[in-house]
């Protein structure tokens, strides 16, 4: 009943955002990008850059709560990730409208992750999923595809 409840709540958040988000800039643009760390070894970068009164939730949220991110690879037999992906540390509050402790970026985020390459060159898709909100409003959950080609 809780999770209804939750997931009815940023439904309505969500419709609150009206048709004035389609006339105006992205609050949440996206860029990746990877650095060379080793012959055989890169980072991949994650970069959000979040406008002014808009944040983004952080990968770690409770389950049970309606607001997680994920980055999500296809994997390929040319690279393979090295532990999980990994964020700074968030802000943290607690949300009343979910009853739980939210954490969220603001600004800017760059998520990192370590990857190996078992060939020459490599190219690593995926995808990232999130909410952008304000305190007025969040708008839909957004699924943004990337793809970063690595050399050795």
């Amino acid at each position: 009943m809780k999770n209804i409840l939750m997931t009815g709540a940023l439904l309505m958040m969500i419709s609150l955002a009206g048709s004035s988000y389609g006339q105006s800039l992205p609050p949440v643009t996206w860029s990746f990008s990877a650095e060379k760390t080793a012959a055989r070894a890169a980072t991949l970068l994650i970069k959000a850059t979040i406008q002014d009164g808009w944040h983004i939730y952080a990968l770690n949220n409770p389950a049970n709560s309606p607001v997680r991110m994920a980055v999500s690879f296809l994997r390929q037999a040319s690279w393979r990730p090295e532990g999980k992906v990994i964020q700074p540390e968030p802000l943290t509050r607690f949300e009343k409208l979910f009853g739980l402790n939210i954490s969220y970026f603001e600004k800017e985020v760059v998520f990192r992750q370590q990857v190996t390459l078992t060939q020459p060159a490599a190219t690593v898709s995926g995808t990232v999923e999130f909410t952008a909100c304000s305190e007025q409003q969040c708008l839909p959950p957004q699924t943004i595809s990337f793809t970063i080609h690595l050399n050795r």
